[in-house]
């Protein structure tokens, strides 16, 4: 009988603390920091059967599953990880992980700096793929994980993936790294650059410490993710899903939105902008950018 896949059900995130200090590829150290994470299954005796997920640039530690109280919290690669699925969790005991400099619980630019007292803001240091997959490696260690099965995750969380298996071939019995490059190109590269810029001449960005004013540099945000969005999908595809067509099948001869590819950018961009922050999102576009194998 074939088995009936099916969600992993509540899931509550957790938090682990690390007081060793973390020496970070730009030369800065963070003292002490916390990792929020989830996981799901059940960890064998052997501790031989974890799965690492790793996100990508707006992921998080919430994989698959749902909160209690919030059934549209879903995770987001629920259709991938749970009890018949292709990362089973009858089988493997899968944990997803927010990095370093999120903004979904882990310590990052909105987390209280413990010296001052306040935001960490602009002096939160600049992070690289290589500096995740350290403190990865000390979230296992925490959860006494001396090998996973696999470590896998799409785009930017492919890469986390494909650096695991360069800084630690031992402990990684498999990779699965889907939709990633082992490095951008200039125009990858250059396309991130005016994502930053228009986060950065938002009047409320105010230099990286908008918390203090009470402010969000949502147009900035709003601007950065539609450009993104551009590129996440190509021509071709974007021609298949929305064409030319018209919402009100005739033009209106305004600046308002007319087309459909119009409505999906702003919509994603409004989205994007109420639940992203956006000191995050300039310091893991340039982690995008630093790595390179």
């Amino acid at each position: 009988m074939t088995r009936t896949a099916s969600s992993v059900g509540i899931v509550t995130a957790r938090i682990a603390h690390f007081d060793v200090p973390l020496h970070l590829s730009s030369g800065a150290v963070l003292p002490q920091y916390q990792l929020v994470y989830e996981t799901y299954g059940v960890l064998a005796e052997g501790k031989d059967n974890a799965v690492l997920v790793c996100h990508a640039l707006s992921g998080s530690h919430h994989v698959a599953g749902q909160y209690a109280g919030d059934p549209r919290a879903v995770g987001w690669w629920e259709n991938m990880v749970g009890p018949g699925k292709p990362v089973d969790t009858d089988r493997f005991f899968v944990i997803g992980v927010n990095n370093l400099g999120g903004c979904h619980g882990s310590t990052g630019p909105s987390s209280v700096n413990p010296v001052t007292g306040q935001p960490y803001g602009s002096g939160f240091p600049f992070l690289t793929v290589e500096d995740w997959v350290e403190s990865q490696a000390r979230l296992a260690d925490h959860l006494g994980i001396s090998t996973f099965a696999a470590v896998m995750g799409g785009s930017l969380g492919a890469m986390q993936a494909l650096q695991w298996t360069i800084r630690f071939p031992e402990r990684v019995r498999h990779a699965l790294i889907i939709a990633a490059a082992p490095c951008l190109s200039a125009q990858n590269i250059g396309f991130n650059e005016v994502a930053r810029q228009a986060i950065t001449s938002d009047p409320h960005f105010h230099g990286g410490d908008f918390y203090a004013q009470g402010v969000v540099p949502e147009r900035g945000l709003r601007l950065a993710r539609m450009l993104g969005h551009i590129t996440y999908l190509s021509d071709d595809a974007m021609m298949t899903k929305f064409g030319r067509e018209l919402l009100g099948g005739t033009p209106r001869f305004s600046l308002e939105v007319e087309f459909e590819i119009e409505s999906y950018l702003r919509h994603q961009g409004k989205k994007f902008s109420e639940r992203f922050d956006a000191n995050t999102y300039l310091i893991m576009t340039k982690a995008l950018d630093y790595f390179d194998p």
